[in-house]
């Protein structure tokens, strides 16, 4: 008995697979077209041919291609296309190199007994990890690393935070014209010096400011916390937060101008009020921005702003206000030592790699994507 045979045609298409079934059971023979363009073949069993329709594809995709035209040109076709965009790229590339890469071929002077007035980089003799081994036996180089680390902490807990809270503030204020100049009015300290930013807290809270002037006149005894050692790392958290936060408070309006309304709106309607829509619609969408911030901020633990602790430093002493970069330029730059320095230099160099892949490790465990994607 012989097999029955089908014909295959398109769900959508039923009128034109039943014109197509009825020319197809004559005599067989055929082109191996059908009147709809489709190809068809013929079934080993029957003389009907079976209607093979082509895959749809959809009308924006395009073809797969592989080799060196992906993407429709070549890359010398595409250079020629963006030869002007190359050329003004050209100096920003020449200065990175010149200020950035090629200077680290001067961190060889970290395995040398570096003599800068006679022998240079070539005449200096190598002396190994000699320098490494001073770096670790040197007690007072930990405790400047320990007291760094400290100020960076204290730095995290108390900065950090702030520019969020600010960038939430000014998202809840619904005139545009007084959230613009609340934002410029704290983002305007970020273009002031160290200098300028020191003699204001001066002026302010220094043994001759306002406030101890103002409680020496109304019978208190004045303060002088500019060189009360035990509060320093709370006043560089302070002087970086008047300074630097307006900076973070756009990072983060930036953000908060990506969400979506409709979610406040739908949260509204569900009978959450302004801090439940703040914790679970605003919070969560500043999430991949903190992580970021902060996996950028544990990586520079150690990046502390070398000119405002110098400024500082000799009011405090050494002991409360030292951190790696005065270390470095005071036992290594200033009395010759560039080997020792070079060598402090590379030590900071791999603890800072170190603790941004860590940080990133810990936000890829929390779910977000960090400085990198997690492949």
């Amino acid at each position: 008995m012989k097999p029955r045979a089908t014909v295959a045609t398109d769900p959508d298409r039923t009128a034109d697979g039943a014109g197509a079934q009825a020319g197809g059971s004559g005599s067989g023979e055929g082109d191996g077209k059908d009147p709809t363009g489709g190809q068809t073949g013929r079934s080993r069993t029957s003389g009907t041919r079976r209607v093979r329709t082509p895959k749809s594809r959809p009308a924006n995709s395009r073809p797969v291609r592989n080799g060196p035209q992906a993407g429709g040109i070549t890359w010398r076709q595409r250079l020629r296309r963006d030869r002007t965009l190359v050329l003004m790229t050209l100096p920003a590339i020449a200065l990175l190199l010149i200020f950035n890469y090629i200077p680290l071929l001067g961190n060889i002077v970290a395995f040398q007994d570096y003599d800068v007035y006679d022998l240079g980089i070539t005449g200096s003799p190598f002396v190994g990890f000699d320098n490494f081994t001073r770096i670790f036996e040197d007690y007072r180089f930990w405790e400047v690393l320990i007291n760094t680390l400290v100020i960076f902490v204290t730095q995290l807990v108390l900065f950090f935070p702030i520019p969020i809270a600010i960038a939430l503030l000014l998202n809840t204020i619904m005139s545009a014209r007084v959230r613009a100049w609340v934002q410029a009015v704290v983002y305007l300290p970020h273009f002031f010096s160290w200098v300028l930013v020191v003699t204001v807290f001066q002026q302010m809270f220094g043994g001759a400011g306002l406030v101890a002037q103002w409680l020496r006149d109304h019978g208190h005894e004045g303060f002088d916390l500019m060189t009360n050692p035990g509060f320093f790392k709370f006043l560089v958290s302070a002087q970086a937060v008047w300074k630097d936060a307006g900076w973070g408070v756009i990072v983060f309006l930036a953000a908060l101008a990506a969400v979506n309304t409709d979610l406040y709106e739908a949260a509204a309607v569900d009978g959450a009020g302004r801090w439940r829509r703040m914790w679970h619609v605003t919070l969560p969408a500043l999430r991949p921005v903190i992580a970021l911030l902060l996996v950028l901020r544990v990586g520079s633990a150690l990046n502390l702003d070398f000119e405002q602790i110098l400024l500082q430093r000799d009011q405090v002493g050494a002991g409360a206000s030292e951190i790696l970069d005065t270390y470095i330029w005071w036992t290594g730059i200033k009395t010759g030592d560039f080997g020792y320095a070079a060598a402090a230099g590379i030590f900071k160099g791999l603890f800072s790699v170190a603790m941004v892949l860590g940080a990133n490790k810990v936000a890829h465990m929390l779910g977000e994507q960090g400085v990198y994607s997690k492949k």
